[in-house]
């Protein structure tokens, strides 16, 4: 595996700098900087921007308006991306819905769902967990039955990220109790304006509202909205959970994280000196570094490999598994570094040095992250699975 960058790519990667630098809004920047979350606003906004130059859907075939890039454009923009200070563009329909439709939608579904999508006119959100079936995601029994030319859903999603954003959920539910529970899961696709949808906040342990509870009470759609086949959405939810789960890995923003970590460690004075100077505290960020660099290593495995065409494989649950790790290791790390700076809130322009503000919500709200995408228990069990053959 040869990851040395030629002169077209090196170009292509001060191209991308050199526009960030002239369109990222300053605004923007801080907060992504901070760690702060975009609202709905500030996201859409960002996105249209990025759209307006081609560049919202760096994932997505030319054919749909994605970039079309190399393997190596896409990993030297995300590079680039955080090395200058912008946000990333949470949005489950770029990253998640947009991957599906191309593999399973029909061709109506894609004309009417994929131009609005990468124009960020629809905020869509994942109806996935339960509170029966998280981790064990296929004992789910949001149900949907087919009457007439609709399905009527009932039942209860939760942990819906931005659901109180969205427009639009892309939902698991069971549409047959008959064989294996793989087996009668089905794939819809919902508006949350319908009759019958209720979206209750989660105030989450970082003290912000981004996760919610929501219920569906004989919820009509029609049955053009079913991506693929009637009980065959497994299929669909584990390919879009590849692309989830290699996402979630964040290389990029571990790198941006030590490096932003050990210049705050230069100027922090503990004990009299600087607390790089300290062998133990130096030593706990040379680990992660080490780590990070063998995550990274393994990520380029994986582009490469998926540089033909295909989808993610199973070594995406690898990537989560130490990507996550990682990000906890260094908010850890942070709020060790802040001491009692580092407030249970964020207290960004009422007390302490701005650099922590948000450490320790940060922090918190990172306990989760082993957890989304499929729990690193589960990610374990497909690892020995499908790539060791146990």
């Amino acid at each position: 595996m040869n990851i040395d960058f030629t002169a077209e790519e090196l170009q292509f990667k001060e191209e991308v700098r050199e526009w960030f630098n002239a369109n990222l809004p300053a605004d923007l920047k801080r907060k992504s900087e901070l760690g702060i979350a975009l609202n709905k606003e500030e996201t859409q906004t960002w996105g249209k921007l990025l759209n307006s130059n081609g560049w919202a859907a760096i994932n997505w075939p030319k054919e749909y308006g994605g970039t079309g890039w190399s393997v190596s454009q896409k990993h030297l923009f995300d590079e680039v991306r955080v090395e200058v200070g912008a946000p990333n563009i949470m949005a489950m329909g770029i990253a998640m819905l947009g991957p599906v439709l191309h593999a399973f939608g029909t061709d109506e579904q894609k004309a009417e769902h994929l131009p609005r999508i990468l124009n960020f006119d629809d905020w869509w959100c994942q109806g996935y967990s339960e509170p029966g079936a998280g981790s064990d995601l296929a004992s789910l029994k949001t149900s949907a039955k087919l009457v007439g030319d609709e399905y009527v859903v009932n039942g209860s999603k939760i942990w819906t990220t931005y659901a109180h954003y969205a427009d639009k959920m892309f939902c698991l539910v069971r549409t047959s109790t008959e064989g294996k529970k793989q087996q009668g899961i089905s794939f819809l696709l919902l508006d949350m304006k319908d009759p019958g949808m209720t979206v209750r906040p989660i105030v989450s342990i970082d003290g912000e509202h981004h996760l919610n509870q929501t219920f569906m009470d004989d919820v009509r759609t029609h049955k053009s909205n079913l991506v693929h086949e009637e009980n065959k959405g497994w299929t669909v939810a584990k390919y879009l959970l590849t692309h989830e789960r290699t996402g979630i890995a964040g290389v990029a923003g571990s790198k941006a994280a030590v490096a932003e970590l050990k210049a705050l460690a230069k100027k922090t004075i503990v004990d009299g000196k600087p607390a790089l100077e300290n062998e133990q505290f130096a030593m706990k960020i040379a680990q992660v570094e080490v780590d990070l660099k063998a995550l990274e290593f393994t990520n380029f495995r994986t582009l490469a490999a998926s540089a033909t065409g295909g989808a993610p494989g199973a070594e995406s649950s690898l990537l989560k598994i130490k990507g996550t790790l990682i990000q906890q290791m260094l908010a850890e790390l942070k709020v060790e570094l802040a001491g009692y700076l580092a407030y249970p809130w964020g207290t960004l322009g009422e007390a302490g040095p701005e650099d922590f503000g948000h450490a320790a919500a940060s922090y918190n709200f990172g306990r989760a992250s082993t957890i989304y995408g499929g729990s690193t228990e589960v990610q374990y069990n497909v690892m020995a699975k499908a790539v060791l053959g146990l």
